[in-house]
């Protein structure tokens, strides 16, 4: 492997994204210095061009990361995909190899699932999802390694109602919808994951039980959220979308790198540094 390789993240808006930060983290923990990871504003038009361009250099490039619009718009353009991505059809992590195979994977599900664990969740027998959207389906990806009985969905309309249910049929998991108007009952599940948008869950803070299971909150900025800091504030355990992240991004420095482990702590560290300086 050279001593010199280059990643990236790519996306649109990426201005935002911590993950330069993670990774140049855990390249400088591990002693990859002359490793370099960079954010490129890219869209759906412009991928095709962008990965093009990489072929050039591809005795440099390590891999990518990828976030909205790009993880289903990138995989017509990849060599191969994990079962894990084309459960879900989203690739947040693409290898890039010597031999300029592009190989796509999704890390956010694993990370779920790891978040969890680090926190001592294991095992539920039901659990709630707020939220309809991408980030919903990886939800369900990872409850179906962890939740032993229904899971319920609480959607806005009936469109996404069905989208859910037809996730949980491709993925083996029981799904049950409800109206968001009865959101407040979500809280009451041993294992609630909130894959909202900023605000949209924040009225549901009032409605925290006087003893809360555990709350899984994919939203890292702001943070707390209100519904986050009410479940503390009752007592129940708070997974935060900086968990998620960090191990998602843990498992694409090992794929990217060949390196393992790679440094959660001084990702995280990282991660909180960054989110104090904004």
């Amino acid at each position: 492997m050279p001593s010199a390789r280059r990643a990236a993240v790519l996306g649109s808006p990426i201005g935002h994204s911590l993950s330069p930060v993670l990774h140049r983290a855990a390249y400088a923990e591990l002693g990859l210095t002359g490793w370099s990871y960079d954010r490129f504003e890219v869209d759906e038009e412009a991928l095709p061009g962008f990965l093009k361009e990489l072929e050039a250099e591809r005795q440099r490039w390590a891999g990518l990361s990828l976030t909205m619009p790009l993880k289903r718009a990138v995989i017509p353009l990849l060599d191969e995909i994990t079962e894990t991505a084309a459960s879900v059809e989203a690739v947040n992590t693409v290898v890039l190899t010597d031999d300029g195979r592009r190989l796509g994977d999704n890390t956010d599900i694993p990370g779920m699932v790891a978040a969890l664990r680090e926190r001592g969740v294991d095992r539920v027998e039901s659990a709630a999802v707020l939220g309809a959207g991408a980030t919903a389906s990886s939800a369900l990806a990872a409850l179906s390694a962890i939740c032993t009985g229904e899971v319920t969905a609480y959607v806005r309309s009936p469109d996404r109602a069905a989208e859910m249910r037809q996730w949980g049929e491709r993925l083996g998991v029981a799904v049950r919808t409800a109206a968001w108007e009865d959101a407040a009952e979500a809280l009451h599940a041993p294992l609630v994951i909130a894959t909202t948008p900023a605000g949209a869950a924040d009225a549901l803070a009032g409605a925290v039980p006087e003893a809360p299971g555990t709350l899984f909150d994919v939203l890292y900025n702001p943070w707390p959220t209100p519904l986050a800091a009410a479940w503390s504030a009752r007592g129940g355990a708070v997974v935060g979308g900086l968990d998620l992240l960090v191990h998602q991004a843990m498992l694409q420095v090992e794929q990217m790198t060949g390196l393992k482990p790679a440094p959660l702590a001084a990702m995280r560290a990282a991660g909180e540094a960054a989110l104090r300086g904004r």
